[in-house]
């Protein structure tokens, strides 16, 4: 590593058409935690294209400083583009860590930056935290499933800066919004090489989605094999309604094309933290409770008492969904016509 002056946590802010996406404003939260252990700044880098009225919103969700590259080369996310304008911020102002989000843009940003400016990256992390390896000494630990869920690994990245990872949406808490908090921003204009510009945008074609995300739901009654199939999952249906919530899945109820991948709940889907999480015959493998422990109230529903969903849960019912959700959602319906 180069004697530089590595310093402060950077945040890739990612906007799509202007609209800054729920995960930058959760990256920026745990920004703040881990700077206030490093006594270091919280610096937002927003890049687009007429997006700088925006940064006094990153500095009130927690940023010091927001560095804008605002050109109508960043105006749609292209790979060439963005990553020349990241790397140059990068290499000019020499942060100590780097957080992206693991979207599908941080996925394929966060690689190549990785590669340009020779360093490591921990990919969909769960954890990240300021530890004490040596006397004295303080490391960045990047933790996240390894072996296909079934351990979690604690990685560090000691000897190359900066240090970077990817974070799942959901995973962190926002702060709350402080407005009129006080802060920097600051213009950055990177020189682009634009005879690397291979790709250009010709259209952009919106798939029809009628679903609503089940990462921004308050209420989740998630499905698995004890489901069985379609009908099982209408039960479901109508007991979401009744709770003003929406329906998940685990993986292997999408795995058999019952469910859409959209409502899968765990490693290999999205990571969820409603208020309160139904789990209806989900066994608990540790791939799904990667997903949704992190619920405020959790609610499992289970024919076998030993399954690893009651570890989590914080209410357990041992019996048959088909007959207890039915149930649950009558009496919930009487409850609220008094």
């Amino acid at each position: 590593m180069e004697n530089k002056d590595y310093k402060d946590v950077f945040v890739f802010v990612e906007q799509r058409e202007g609209v800054i996406q729920s995960v930058a404003f959760e990256l920026l939260g745990k920004a703040r935690d881990l700077a206030d252990v490093l006594h270091e700044k919280v610096v937002a880098m927003l890049l687009g294209s007429g997006v700088r009225q925006q940064a006094q919103m990153l500095i009130e969700y927690g940023a010091d400083v927001v560095i804008v590259v605002d050109t109508p080369e960043l105006k749609d996310y292209l790979s060439e583009q963005y990553s020349q304008a990241v790397s140059q911020i990068v290499t000019h102002c020499n942060p100590h860590i780097v957080l992206y989000g693991a979207t599908t843009i941080g996925r394929d940003l966060a690689p190549r930056l990785a590669s340009r400016l020779k360093t490591g990256l921990t990919a969909d992390c769960t954890k990240l935290e300021i530890l004490p390896v040596k006397e004295g000494e303080l490391e960045f630990c990047m933790t996240r499933p390894a072996f296909g869920g079934n351990l979690m690994a604690t990685i560090i990245c000691p000897n190359n800066r900066p240090q970077m990872s990817t974070v799942r949406p959901g995973v962190m808490q926002k702060m709350q919004r402080q407005p009129g908090r006080q802060g920097v921003i600051t213009d950055f204009h990177p020189v682009f090489d634009t005879a690397k510009f291979k790709v250009k945008l010709v259209e952009t074609i919106k798939a029809d989605k009628q679903m609503a995300d089940i990462a921004e739901a308050k209420v989740l009654v998630s499905g698995g094999r004890g489901v069985h199939n379609k009908e099982g999952f209408d039960k479901l249906q109508a007991l979401a309604d009744v709770l003003g919530g929406q329906v998940a899945s685990s993986r292997a109820m999408v795995d058999n094309g019952v469910m859409p991948h959209e409502c899968q709940v765990g490693q290999t889907g999205k990571t969820v933290r409603p208020a309160l999480y139904m789990a209806c015959g989900i066994s608990g493998a540790i791939q799904h409770l990667a997903g949704m422990e992190e619920s405020d109230f959790i609610i499992a529903i289970n024919k076998d008492k030993f399954a690893p969903i009651f570890s989590v849960a914080d209410l357990g019912i041992v019996g048959d969904l088909h007959k207890i959700v039915p149930m649950l959602t009558e009496r919930l319906k009487k409850e609220m016509e008094k």
